[in-house]
C-alpha cells in the first residue's frame, strides 16, 4: 500500500511540475518559423504586445496579442489555429479562397472579424454578427446570428 501510495505522490509531483511549466511567456524570437513569417507578411505595422506558449506534456500551442487587440493562436508547428481581430479586420489573404469567395459574394459590405480552424471545420465571425461554419471541404454547414 505504501508503494501505491508513493507512486501516486511522484506521478502527481510530476504532473504538477509539467503544467507548472504550461503556460510562460516567450520572446517572439521563439515561435516557429511560421508563426513568424505569418506576423511578418500580415501584421507587420502592429507592436506585439506579448508571446505566450503553451507548454503541454505531448503539444505546444502559441499565442501571441498585438497592441491593437488582435489575438492570434499557432499550434505546436507554427500553423495559426485561430485569428480575432477585435478592432479590425482578419486580412484576406490569410482567408482561404473558397470562404473568402462566399463571404464576398453574399455579405459584400462585411469585415471578418474573427477566424477559426481545426482538423474538421473553419469558423468565421462577421462584422454583422454573424457567425459561418464551413467543413474542411468548405461548404457551408451552418450559420448562427
Amino acid at each position: 500500500m505504501k508503494k501505491v501510495i508513493s507512486v501516486l505522490a511522484v506521478l502527481l509531483l510530476a504532473l504538477g511540475v509539467a503544467c507548472a511549466r504550461a503556460d510562460r511567456p516567450i520572446k517572439v524570437e521563439e515561435l516557429p518559423a511560421a508563426s513568424q513569417n505569418l506576423l511578418k507578411t500580415y501584421f507587420s505595422n502592429s507592436k506585439i504586445s506579448f508571446a505566450k506558449v503553451d507548454d503541454e506534456i505531448l503539444t505546444k500551442e502559441y499565442e501571441v496579442m498585438l497592441t491593437d487587440g488582435t489575438k492570434i493562436e499557432f499550434d505546436g508547428k507554427g500553423d495559426w489555429e485561430s485569428i480575432d481581430c477585435k478592432y479590425g479586420a482578419v486580412p484576406m489573404a490569410i482567408v482561404p479562397n473558397p470562404i473568402k469567395d462566399y463571404i464576398t459574394k453574399n455579405y459584400p459590405d462585411v469585415t471578418l472579424l474573427k477566424i477559426d480552424r481545426d482538423g474538421r471545420y473553419y469558423e468565421v465571425s462577421l462584422s454583422n454578427r454573424l457567425e459561418l461554419k464551413f467543413d474542411k471541404s468548405f461548404n457551408l454547414v451552418d450559420i448562427d446570428n
